[in-house]
């Protein structure tokens, strides 16, 4: 969830800014229907009313939408913008729109209901012939070396082990990836293309791709640096390559489990996929290095299922044999679900609550602010 400090950060890249405002001066005409796609603080729906939009259909389910409200009103366009606290995909509009412009990208474009969003948003809310903003992503990929971004995953649990032996963590962190900005000269290859988001046609949510590298130059590799290309409208669009990067975004470090050292005529194979399970990605680098002679030298299957420590109990949990059964936390909000549907105040549930639950709540106010999280989740 976005702070709105975090949404003035994004306003404040200029990179990712000046592109956006470029491509919506070309694609909203006066008299356009616009839909503000994770509208945020509704910069995107403030441009449109400027650039003459006879509507504007802001939808963010974060309460930043309230502000976003406010400045509507501060700039003359409250009468021009209608607001959705919602999820997109729950939204039924009265019209379809000329033009879409979102940014729910993560530091990738490969984030949670990203693409889900893009799709339905397409299928069900633009007219024929309407314009989707962004309008493609290429994603790149290239090995790197970055000892100083390989140490938070891998060499400090060596380097700072006190005799012990900590492999166990080691094995779960170089399996996660982050934030990862480097220098130009730190690529050990030319960057190759690991997979396209063409969102005018993109139909699922999943991705995968192989690269191959020739060795070209000496040098210790750490992981892989992936980062996107995205072109917004009409050529307008930026890149967040090394040193184009947006202070917004900045590539992406994927570790390899060991330091590398390429050698002159050897050959890097990488397959990289990203599965859309329940809300979140799972996703999987495979590695093979191959030495000069054309033997393997290394090779890495890694996957952030193994970035997590799974418990026992929370895997027997997700077999599609598993016979579930409420434990006292599920029982108590079965409880006051059944209770929402009765026309009852929440301070009258909350008194019911402690009258069927006593050894559960200290007070009275406990058990009202637990009423009214869930309320505030499931109620309309």
């Amino acid at each position: 969830m976005y702070s709105i400090a975090d949404y003035g950060l994004m306003i404040a890249d200029q990179v990712r800014m000046n592109a956006y405002v470029e491509a919506v001066k070309r694609s909203v005409k006066p008299g356009s229907v616009v839909i503000d796609l994770g509208a945020g603080t509704g910069i995107f729906a403030l441009l449109a009313c400027r650039l003459g939009a006879r509507k504007v259909y802001a939808i963010e389910p974060n309460d930043a939408v309230h502000l976003a409200r406010s400045l509507a009103a501060a700039n003359g366009y409250a009468d021009r913008i209608e607001f959705f606290q919602q999820l997109s995909t729950k939204v039924k509009l009265p019209e379809k729109a000329d033009v879409i412009i979102s940014d729910l990208r993560g530091l990738l474009p490969i984030f949670g209901f990203h693409l889900n969003s893009i799709i339905d948003a397409r299928e069900r809310m633009l007219k024929d012939g309407g314009v989707l903003i962004p309008q493609r992503d290429k994603l790149f990929a290239a090995p790197v070396h970055a000892p100083e971004l390989y140490n938070p995953y891998a060499t400090l649990w060596e380097d700072h082990n006190q005799g012990f032996d900590l492999q166990a963590a080691r094995r779960i962190t170089v399996n996660n990836w982050g934030k990862g900005d480097v220098n130009p000269e730190q690529l050990l290859a030319e960057p190759e293309i690991w997979t396209q988001i063409d969102y005018t046609r993109v139909g699922g949510a999943d991705f995968s791709g192989e690269m191959s590298w020739q060795v070209q130059q000496k040098g210790t590799a750490h992981g892989l640096l992936v980062w996107f290309d995205t072109e917004l409208f009409e050529a307008a669009g930026f890149s967040n390559s090394p040193g184009k990067s947006s202070t917004l975004y900045g590539s992406a470090f994927f570790p390899w489990e060991k330091p590398v050292e390429l050698e002159i005529g050897g050959r890097i194979d990488v397959g990289i996929r990203a599965d859309l399970v329940g809300d979140d990605y799972v996703w999987n680098w495979k590695t093979l290095v191959i030495d000069q002679a054309g033997s393997e030298k290394a090779s890495f299957n890694q996957s952030t299922f193994f970035g997590i420590v799974h418990s026992p109990a929370q895997l027997r949990k997700q077999s599609d044999s598993f016979v579930p059964a409420l434990n006292d936390d599920g029982l108590l909000d079965q409880f006051i679900l059944g209770l929402m549907n009765q026309e009852r105040q929440q301070k009258e549930i909350a008194q019911l609550v402690i009258e069927r639950f006593p050894a559960r709540f200290a007070n009275r106010r406990d058990a009202l602010t637990h009423v009214a999280k869930l309320s505030g989740k499931y109620s309309r």
